[in-house]
């Protein structure tokens, strides 16, 4: 799908910016899609324009915030107006807190699942009409290896809402096949540099029951739990590998693309654990005489 019309979410750092910049050197349009354009990301903005300039690629930052139907209807308007039509949207945008889930209010587990499900749900609904009347394009989305791996400890509010998107993924695959729109879920594993997940992750709202974790049988696993993610992350792990997984999704020929990436250079058993439910559920489809649904139709 070489110059492609692409919207990236949550492109201001991390695994959006990545793909965005690396999408953007492979000949497509992208939208490098984020919150505060002129405010807090500004100098994102700058920073994009230069990368542009200097490596002579179509990237354009864009305002939008995924917790705002709003400015994600004004932003797709924008996209479409400016082009006529959009071909990808890449799911990216997401939120990771961590700290042990009961300090966390019931309000902060809320807002994350309103910014890693609700707000694709939101571009969803503003994409998903201009790609069904072109009968074609392709969705993707950034899932996680905690959804089908190993899952440490004082990261259960993410890592629910993480697989609260994946199973979203999965359905839309199959109400969007007949459309002759794809879906491809990539599954990134843990990079602990690179993306600051950890540095910009959210905290617990109780900082009294968090406390209480702390000085007591759990004290010290805070800091223990990072430890241990670092201990089993190979040196050399380049979360830019990750955008390049996008990049070859979408440059992919159409009706060829994979349902899964795994791109996991700590080995946390998801492209395993994938690798069983999807059967699970590609075999059930089967039974019920819905097995259509397993292939995109091209477009007439």
């Amino acid at each position: 799908m070489h110059g492609s019309i692409i919207l990236v979410t949550g492109a201001s750092s991390g695994f959006g910016r990545l793909c965005a910049q690396a999408l953007a050197a492979a000949g497509h349009t992208v939208y490098a899609s984020m919150r505060g354009t002129t405010g807090h990301n500004a100098a994102q903005v700058d920073s994009m324009a230069e990368y542009a300039a200097s490596n002579r690629v179509d990237l354009r930052a864009l305002e939008l915030d995924v917790q705002s139907g709003e400015s994600v209807a004004t932003a797709v308007g924008r996209i479409v107006d400016e082009h006529g039509h959009l071909d990808v949207v890449l799911h990216n945008a997401g939120h990771m807190v961590y700290g042990p889930s009961e300090a966390f209010t019931a309000e902060q587990l809320a807002e994350l699942y309103d910014v890693n499900v609700l707000g694709a749900q939101r571009v969803n609904r503003a994409v998903l009409p201009h790609l069904r009347r072109q009968r074609q394009g392709l969705v993707v989305w950034m899932s996680s290896s905690s959804a089908a791996g190993g899952t440490p400890p004082y990261l259960g509010p993410y890592f629910a809402a993480k697989a609260a998107m994946d199973a979203l993924a999965v359905t839309y695959a199959r109400e969007l096949a007949l459309w002759g729109i794809e879906t491809s879920i990539v599954v990134p594993g843990a990079f602990t540099s690179g993306t600051n997940h950890f540095a910009h992750a959210g905290r617990p709202g109780d900082a009294e029951v968090a406390d209480a974790y702390e000085n007591g049988p759990y004290s010290g696993f805070t800091t223990r739990v990072q430890e241990a993610f670092d201990a089993i992350v190979p040196a050399d792990a380049d979360p830019a590998t990750v955008a390049q997984a996008v990049v070859s999704v979408v440059d992919a020929p159409y009706g060829a693309r994979p349902f899964r990436v795994h791109v996991d250079p700590a080995q946390d058993g998801a492209d395993v654990g994938f690798a069983v439910t999807d059967r699970l559920r590609a075999e059930m489809l089967h039974r019920t005489g819905l097995a259509e649904l397993l292939t995109v139709s091209r477009p007439d």
